[in-house]
């Protein structure tokens, strides 16, 4: 088994810790009718989603 570098593991953490948190915010600024926390949660999905398939290990 080989051993991947330690940016490569704290990527793959924090690819879905940046999801969960986008998709918290984006439900509460759904929740709250608040549409800037709508528009951060939304740009935290996207942050996700662009250093997930941008970091190809």
């Amino acid at each position: 088994m080989t051993t991947r570098p330690r940016s490569d593991r704290t990527v793959r953490r924090t690819v879905p810790a940046l999801a969960v948190v986008g998709l918290g915010v984006t439900t509460a600024g759904a929740a709250l009718d608040a549409m800037w926390l709508l528009g951060m949660g939304v740009w935290a999905l996207i942050a996700a989603m662009v250093i997930d398939i941008v970091h190809q290990p």
